[in-house]
């Protein structure tokens, strides 16, 4: 039996339409392939009413959870993001890692040092470290700041230490550790 809404669209379309509506009908019946062959490779047409409702869902839990779900969800996609493309890294370097790029609000905040003076006091540090620092060049640091070697370990954050650690200690090569001191820096 053929469905009436069928036999209505042929009887419209063989009795009584003109050149402009079979543009028109010929551009839907593409247009429905079309949609047919994508959609349906997903199991059929997206439900607009359902996808607002599932969105308007999820940006309800989000704002019902208040800041600390927001930064919940941030920290799990950074978690995601790193593991996806830093697979090398430790839980814990991981951990250090969001603490930086994400800091606790409720925190006291504390200056983080640029970028380019925490590189050249990491640099400095491996060269003393490794005994490659000119004698001259530790006297006049020490000179000027004291225990340069104590302060600066200080200063660095704990995912910096135990990556030189770990370059110290002949664990990552050096073109690993400058890698991962890259994305650890951000």
């Amino acid at each position: 039996m053929a469905d009436d809404r069928l036999l209505q669209a042929l009887d419209y379309i063989l009795n009584y339409s003109d050149e402009a509506s079979i543009e028109v009908l010929a551009e839907a019946v593409v247009r429905r392939r079309r949609n047919i062959s994508v959609f349906g490779a997903i199991g059929g047409m997206p439900d607009p009413q359902k996808m607002a409702k599932e969105l308007t869902d999820k940006i309800d839990a989000g704002i019902g959870s208040g800041i600390e779900g927001m930064r919940k969800s941030i920290q799990e996609m950074i978690i995601r993001i790193v593991r996806e493309h830093a697979p090398e890294l430790s839980d814990d370097q991981i951990d250090e890692l969001c603490k930086a790029w994400l800091p606790d609000s409720s925190a006291q905040k504390t200056d983080a040092l640029p970028r380019d003076v925490l590189l050249s006091m990491i640099e400095q540090f491996i060269s003393f470290s490794s005994g490659t620092m000119p004698k001259k060049v530790d006297e006049g640091m020490r000179e000027e700041m004291g225990a340069w070697p104590e302060r600066y370990w200080k200063a660095f954050p704990p995912v910096v230490r135990q990556l030189i650690t770990d370059l110290l200690k002949d664990r990552i090569s050096e073109k690993d550790f400058n890698s991962k001191l890259s994305i650890a820096l951000g």
